[in-house]
C-alpha cells in the first residue's frame, strides 16, 4: 500500500506521513550508509527529506543529499534549515538579512539544487527582529530560490507574532512548525500544538521516538546497543534513559502488546492521530529501520486506547 500524503500547512505541497531525517548524514554514517538509507525511502515512497545546513559537522548532511539526490531531486519534498552557528567563531549564525542571503547561497550549493521546498528559521533569533527575517524569506520565495518557509523550536507568542507580521506587510508565511514531540515529551499540547492548528500551520515533530526509546531496542539497565544514538551522545542518553520515561515505555509496550501492535508502530501513528501533524520525521542508519518506520505507519486508535495512551503518559 503507498505512503499515504498529507498537505503541509497552505502549502501545495504534499509530503508523506513519514519522512526521513537527515541528522545522521556526514556524521553517525557514512556517505555510503547515507546512500542505501536515502534510495531505500525513495523506494518506499517517503518524499519528505529534512536535514539543516549545521548537519553532519556543519555541512556535510546537506553534501551527501546532494550528491545522492541527482534525477530523483525532483521526487522529493526538500526541507532544510539555517540559524544555527556554522564556525567557531559564532559569526556565521541568526536570521538576520545578510546572513540569510549567505547561508541559502551555501546550502543551495551543498544541496547541489536550484530551490529549496521548505526553507526553516532553525531556532528564534533574539538579536533581529521577525519582520526583518520574513522580509529576507519573502524574497527568496519570490526570487524562486525557496518555495516555502517554516520555522523551528518557537514559542506559541512568537508564532503567532511572525503570522501577524507577515499577514501585515503581505509577505511569505511560515506553513509549518518543526518542534520536538512524542509519546515521552508532549510540553507543546499546551499551547504550540493548539495555536498552530488555530493558524493552520503543520507540525513536523523532531525526536518523535525519544532517540529511540519508543522503538523498544533499549532496554532498562542494560547496556545501549552499539552505535546508537544513547551510546554515542551521553547528553541523550542522561535526558531520555530516565526513571520516568522507563516506566512510561514499559507500560505502553505492554499496552501496544495486548492488541498486537508493536511500541514503534504506537509512536508513530500516536502523532499522527489528528491531521495537525503532517508528516513524522524519523532519523535512519539502516535501511532497515527505513523499512520498520514505514511498515509501522497505518494504524488507527479507539478513544478508549487514546484514553489510556493518556493516562499512562501525562
Amino acid at each position: 500500500m503507498p505512503l499515504r500524503k498529507r498537505r503541509l500547512g497552505a502549502s501545495a505541497l504534499e509530503v508523506s506521513i513519514v519522512g526521513l531525517g537527515g541528522n545522521n548524514f556526514g556524521g553517525r554514517i557514512d556517505f555510503a550508509a547515507t546512500g542505501r538509507v536515502v534510495h531505500k525511502a525513495i523506494e518506499l515512497g517517503i518524499n519528505l527529506i529534512d536535514t539543516a545546513d549545521s548537519y553532519g559537522n556543519r555541512g556535510s548532511s546537506e553534501e551527501e543529499l546532494g550528491r545522492l539526490l541527482g534525477p530523483k531531486r525532483k521526487q522529493i519534498v526538500l526541507a532544510t534549515k539555517f540559524g544555527l552557528p556554522m564556525d567557531d567563531k559564532g559569526d556565521l549564525k541568526g536570521a538576520s538579512r545578510s546572513y540569510i542571503m549567505r547561508a541559502v547561497e551555501a546550502s543551495l550549493k551543498r544541496l547541489n539544487t536550484d530551490w529549496i521546498d521548505l526553507y526553516q528559521l532553525h531556532r528564534p533569533d533574539p538579536q533581529t527582529p521577525i519582520e526583518e527575517t520574513l522580509r529576507a524569506l519573502d524574497e527568496l520565495v519570490h526570487a524562486g530560490k525557496v518555495r516555502y518557509i517554516g520555522c523551528s523550536n518557537l514559542s506559541a507568542q512568537q508564532m503567532v507574532e511572525a503570522q501577524e507580521v507577515a499577514r501585515r506587510h503581505g509577505l511569505a508565511a511560515f506553513v509549518s512548525c518543526q518542534d520536538e514531540y512524542s509519546l515521552l515529551v508532549r510540553d507543546i499540547e499546551r499551547e504550540l500544538k493548539p495555536t498552530a492548528q488555530a493558524l493552520g500551520l503543520s507540525i513536523l515533530p523532531y525526536f518523535p521516538l525519544a532517540s529511540g526509546m519508543l522503538t523498544g531496542k533499549y532496554k532498562p539497565g542494560a547496556t545501549p546497543p552499539p552505535g546508537s544514538r544513547l551510546s554515542k551522545n551521553a547528553r541523550h542518553a542522561e535526558r531520555f534513559a530516565s526513571e520516568r520515561n522507563w516506566r512510561i515505555v514499559g507500560e505502553l509496550e505492554a499496552f501496544a502488546a495486548r492488541r498486537g501492535y508493536t511500541l514503534l508502530e504506537l509512536a508513530l501513528n500516536w502523532l499522527l492521530r489528528d491531521g495537525v501533524v503532517a508528516s513524522v520525521i524519523a532519523g535512519a542508519t539502516t535501511p532497515e529501520q527505513v523499512e520498520q518506520n514505514v511498515r509501522a505507519a497505518g494504524r488507527t486508535f479507539s478513544p478508549e486506547d487514546l484514553a489510556e495512551i493518556d493516562r499512562i503518559t501525562v
